[in-house]
């Protein structure tokens, strides 16, 4: 690793997990942390040190510096419900509470801050969480605004969803589109006439139908793309999973824009899309679920899991058009710094 903190460390690709994995995780390593989930997950049994049976609590923290504050399609309020929600969600938790501190550079808007405070107020009753305490901190600057939040739910008995739980014949899910909040945030910054909006947005009611279900793992698909989650999911599950990239759903305005600026959408971060692995004989269920969800119309069927054999345990295949098999890695290189 670097001597010192490059943008590149922000990218969500493979420096920012050297960073996490070299400087964090070497010095709070335990065993809850060292599974690299979303969120964590505790018994209640580790909080009051008496047995409570079944009851696990899913807890979670995020920092959001999105530039610009707002774009087409949300702003930094509703972003920072949304990401910490889906973090939960992911987890097969049932969201209840969230935490909303704020570092306010001088200059902000007042006008600006009470839009995205507001935002944030109709988002979290969107996904059904409450703000239940929170704290403001004014420094020297240029009128930025940033946003910490922690999030607190439940995971109701019997629910077990990991990163680790991925079985061979498991069936691949994605909820739509992939790139739409990656493609907003950059052609808002190059100011490149556009109308793509960035899809972010709570996933409560979607997950809520997958949780009935034999789903095993949900991940969101945020910084590094999809292609970043899967190759993170099939090496924590330690198995082999293949996906097709005609299957792979993005939008015409998304592709057309990533084509001309010669980005791959398979490492383009969105902000309310999953990604669903699932038992075979459910997976019929499960896209039905999400189809009837509130953010779920263009959901599709990607891929499979299967056992490594051959293969090294963790790898990512993609069958190409002409029918050939490439292996895909977590995102390499800076990608897009300050979506999220």
């Amino acid at each position: 690793m670097s001597d010192s903190i490059a943008m590149i460390h922000g990218s969500g690709g493979a420096a920012t997990g050297e960073l996490i994995h070299e400087v964090f995780a070497s010095a709070f390593n335990n065993t809850v942390l060292d599974a690299m989930e979303d969120a964590a997950v505790i018994g209640i049994a580790d909080l009051t040190q008496k047995s409570s049976g079944d009851h696990k609590l899913a807890v979670t923290t995020d920092s959001f510096v999105v530039d610009p504050v707002e774009f087409r399609g949300g702003d930094i309020g509703r972003l920072a419900v949304c990401g910490t929600v889906n973090d939960l969600l992911m987890r097969g938790a049932v969201p209840r509470y969230i935490t909303s501190a704020w570092i306010l550079e001088t200059g902000v808007d007042i006008g600006l801050l009470k839009r995205v405070v507001a935002s944030m107020a109709k988002t979290a009753a969107e996904a059904g969480v409450t703000v239940i305490c929170g704290d403001t901190k004014v420094i020297e600057g240029r009128g930025g605004i940033y946003v910490n939040t922690t999030g607190v739910g439940y995971v109701p008995t019997g629910v077990d969803i990991s990163a680790a739980n991925a079985k061979p014949d498991d069936v691949i899910i994605v909820s739509g589109t992939m790139g739409d909040h990656h493609a907003a945030i950059l052609s808002e910054r190059m100011s490149i006439d556009t109308d793509i909006r960035s899809d972010v947005a709570p996933l409560t009611q979607m997950c809520d139908g997958l949780r009935k279900l034999r789903v095993h793992v949900m991940r969101d698909v945020t910084r590094g793309g999809l292609g970043t989650v899967l190759k993170e999911l099939a090496v924590a599950s330690g198995v082999v999973f293949e996906i097709e990239d005609k299957l792979i759903p993005v939008s015409d305005k998304v592709r057309e824009f990533s084509g001309l600026l010669g980005l791959d959408p398979m490492y383009m971060g969105n902000e309310g899309k999953l990604v669903c692995i699932v038992d075979q004989n459910d997976a019929d269920k499960a896209l039905k679920a999400i189809k009837g969800s509130k953010y779920g119309a263009d959901a599709a069927v990607i891929g499979k899991v299967r056992k490594a054999g051959e293969d090294k345990p963790g790898t990512l295949y993609v069958k190409t058009a002409i029918g050939g098999l490439r292996e895909l890695d977590v995102l390499q290189g800076e990608g897009l710094p300050r979506i999220c």
